[in-house]
Formats: C-alpha cells, structure tokens, sequence
C-alpha cells in the first residue's frame, strides 16, 4: 500500500517530465528536418485547422462578395509552383471585370472597389489560398506565386524562387511587399530558398501579422497593386556575357 501511495505521487511528475521531453523531442526533430518533412506537415495541420476556425468569416465574404461583385465572389488565375508546376490560385475578387470599348480590361487602379481595397488592406483577400496550401500547391511561408507569363522574364537567379512552393507570405512580404522593387522582392525570395528554417517561418509570420495590423506595402509608389515585371536588364541581374 505504501508502494502504490508512493508511486502515485509520482506519476504526475513523470508523466509532466515525459511531456516537457516529447515535446522538446519533435521540436527538435521539426527544426532539423524541417525542410525535407515537417514543413509540408505543419502547412497541412495549420491549414486544415484555419479552414475549420475561420470557416463562418469564408462563409460571410462568399456571401459578401457575390453581392458586392454581382456574381462570382472569387479570382482564380493560373500561377506557376514549386519548379514552375502551374496551378490554380484562388482568392476573393478585388476587381470588377470592366472593360473598354476595345474589349481590353481597364487599368487596376479604376477596376479596383472600395470593397476590394478593405479586403486587400486586411489581406482577407488570401484567405481561400488557405485550400491551396492544404492540396499542396504552396505552403503557409515562401516566395509569393506571379504571373505565369513572367517565367521566361527572370534571370537564373531569380527563377530559383521556384525552388520551392511558393507561399501565402513570404520574406519580401513582411519586407516592404508592394513598396518594394521586383529586383529586391526577387533577392529576397532567393534568400529565403537558401535559408528555409522553422525559426524563419515563424518570425515571418509573427512579421506578417504585424504588418496587416499596420496596412503596409499594400501599394506600389506608381500602382494602385504593383506594377508589371518586364524583366531585369542584364546589368543589373547578371554578369554581361
């Protein structure tokens, strides 16, 4: 009996050590092998769990953006992945569909609504990437998914942005996003390649909650979202042959 009293009294302090261990085991594991298998896993877990929690707010901006854009609340586009694999991006409308009398769609700035700059402002815009992160198309962290048309504009070293999946967020988002250059943006994305880390991740995303807050770098200093990328001239991407 004494025994059993004993023991008892322990158990909750082993089973208290065990845990505080377990854990400190699988964050160990999950920054050492980070890159090659708990990245991917944490964007399935965070993105299936954001989908449930978030789900009544996706469900009001459905609703909200079918009225306010009279139709199809959602945006999808062709973008190229991970080693420029395409898929579909999906996001809620910002822009209406008008056109001049040409047929061609008008610029940005006079398509954009004052419903689409709040949802741009707060970056609910994003929030149906959530699904394409858990089908695997891009991950919660990396280089933001372009325009497929950009692909044969970048240089060697920029075309490693592709490296990886390409991310809700990213290192030039929460360094500038639409203030920055395309030049700056792409070193960036590289640098970011090169560097994947659990701790990154995590910074950068404490970073991108901050700059919603904040409403930074939502604009470009000559566009109302960024301008076209046309390419980096060689003198400036890389050496002159």
């Amino acid at each position: 009996m004494d025994w059993i009293t004993t023991t008892a009294w322990w158990l909750p302090v082993l089973i208290s050590v065990s845990s505080v261990l377990a854990l400190g085991l699988i964050i160990l594991l999950s920054a050492l092998l980070y890159r090659q298998f708990f990245k991917r896993f944490y964007d399935i877990a965070l993105s299936a769990l954001a989908i449930i929690v978030l789900s009544p707010i996706l469900l009001l901006l459905v609703v909200l953006g079918a009225i306010k854009m009279k139709g199809n609340p959602f945006f999808t586009q062709d973008r190229p992945g991970k080693k420029g694999k395409i898929f579909k991006l999906v996001k809620f409308r910002t822009m209406t569909c008008e056109k001049d009398a040409e047929g061609n769609l008008l610029p940005d700035e006079r398509r954009l609504t004052k419903y689409g700059k709040i949802l741009r402002a707060t970056s609910l815009d994003e929030l149906p990437e959530l699904f394409n992160i858990f089908v695997g198309h891009m991950s919660i962290v990396g280089p933001r998914p372009l325009l497929v048309r950009y692909l044969p504009l970048y240089n060697e070293r920029q075309s490693r942005r592709h490296e990886v999946r390409p991310g809700l967020t990213g290192l030039a988002q929460v360094s500038g996003r639409n203030a920055l250059s395309w030049e700056d943006k792409f070193e960036l994305d590289v640098q970011y390649v090169d560097s994947i880390s659990l701790w990154k991740d995590i910074k950068i995303i404490f970073m991108t909650v901050g700059k919603v807050f904040k409403r930074e770098g939502i604009s470009s200093e000559t566009s109302a979202t960024m301008e076209e990328f046309r390419g980096t001239p060689k003198t400036e991407g890389e050496d002159a042959a």
